[in-house]
């Protein structure tokens, strides 16, 4: 099984196999192979997003030289159920309204709607 860690950038669904660090007091970016673990206040990226990124005006930016290997699999039993979880939770594309049925109800109220362990209640007017 391969790690379970992703890119850090929103929508990204790519492997990560850099982490991103940032040494404030220096104003450097550091971009290196993909840390052990996860740790706070760092950030996991894709190659693509390794490559490519930028620092603000006035900051440096160290990059690894040479290529970024991908995680090594891994065996861990509960990683693989968190993982399994998150697949499971993640709620099926909702199929577009047509705007017709729309306007044959207009005075109707919202559904009561579940998400997960959420509940959508609608407003009272």
């Amino acid at each position: 099984m391969r790690s379970s860690r992703r890119c850090s950038r929103n929508g990204c669904p790519r492997q990560a196999v850099a982490t991103l660090t940032y040494v404030y007091n220096e104003s450097t970016a550091v971009v290196g192979p993909l840390a052990a673990f996860a740790e706070p206040h760092t950030y996991d990226l894709c190659e693509p997003h390794a490559r490519n990124l930028t620092a603000p005006r006035g900051w440096d930016v160290v990059r690894h030289e040479g290529e970024f290997e991908p995680p090594p699999p891994t065996t861990d039993d509960l990683v693989a159920l968190a993982e399994a979880v998150r697949e499971a939770a993640r709620p099926a594309p909702r199929p577009p309204q047509d705007p017709e049925q729309r306007s044959e109800h207009p005075n109707q109220s919202p559904q009561t709607g579940r998400r997960g362990h959420l509940r959508v209640i609608p407003p009272t007017h």
